[in-house]
């Protein structure tokens, strides 16, 4: 409790040498427990869309800020602005009415463009598959507190829920058959577990758009990622991060969709204007 009451004072003092400064902290989450390299792509973008408004709100600061807690947690500190201001979730509904989004999709869409990672001896299983059926009776793995958990849920899948960092054991024990993961997201977390693949033969979509999100009071750095965002998109910057950053290059070759079977999924959590941000980047997207 000490060591916690600490770390509060000091970046409370520190937030108060910055504004002295005259910039602009920003505060997200970081794990040192649990470090993910695909976390790089968002803190890239985030920088991204600070810097492109510098001129209308000033200089910026981007602070880490480390604490070990599971997803669901970070949004629950930042509608309490308790130590972090922004973090980046699939959206729904319910984060909606709690927090504030900005509603530019960070991944244009395919958050919900989902394949598998699966025991490598199992795709042969997998290569039989024909109807959505069939799917189904297997058994998927998502995170306790996932947004996809739920989707799948509600389109009729078999599920196991599981704190995310126990999946791939999980997995590994045939405990799960198959576990989604966004286009961008298995071949990194697999590259040096040899027991597992990506299945090639099938893809789930749905539409899941990608936010950040701030208190609902922070209007300021609302307004500022909000322009930042659409000056990324409209001028191509965007485009160019997500083309070449290590996280997202070249991720729909690597996936080769158009080889597999696509079962299409109802998002049941999404509000109207989530729905709209997807539908407003199309013209900016280029496969």
């Amino acid at each position: 409790m000490l060591i916690i009451r600490k770390l509060i004072l000091l970046l409370v003092f520190g937030c108060f040498c910055q504004l002295a400064l005259g910039q602009q902290v920003v505060r997200y989450n970081i794990s040192l427990k649990f470090t993910d390299s695909k976390q790089s792509y968002y803190i890239d973008l985030l920088e991204l869309a600070l810097k492109n408004t510098v001129e209308e709100f000033g200089a910026y600061k981007l602070e880490p800020v480390v604490i070990e807690m599971p997803q669901g947690r970070t949004a629950i500190m930042v509608e309490k602005s308790d130590l972090i201001d922004v973090t980046w979730r699939m959206t729904s509904q319910e984060l909606e009415q709690s927090l504030s989004a900005i509603y530019w999709p960070l991944l244009k869409g395919l958050m919900g463009y989902r394949v598998f990672i699966i025991g490598k001896d199992k795709q042969e299983q997998f290569s039989q598959i024909s109807v959505e059926e069939q799917l189904k009776i297997l058994i998927a793995g998502q995170g306790s507190d996932w947004p996809d958990a739920d989707i799948l849920q509600a389109n009729g899948y078999n599920l196991m829920r599981s704190p995310a960092s126990g999946l791939l054991n999980m997995l590994e024990k045939g405990r799960l058959d198959y576990f989604p993961r966004a286009l961008h997201e298995p071949w990194v977390e697999i590259a040096e577990r040899d027991q597992f693949s990506v299945e090639k033969h099938i893809m789930l979509r749905y539409p899941a758009p990608m936010f950040f999100f701030v208190n609902k009071e922070n209007h300021l750095l609302r307004d500022r990622l909000s322009l930042g965002l659409q000056r990324a998109f409209e001028q191509g910057d965007f485009e160019k991060l997500f083309q070449h950053h290590p996280i997202t290059k070249n991720v729909l070759e690597r996936a080769k969709i158009d080889e597999r079977i696509v079962f299409e999924l109802t998002n049941p959590l999404l509000s109207e204007r989530a729905l709209a941000s997807i539908e407003k980047i199309q013209p900016y997207i280029t496969h």
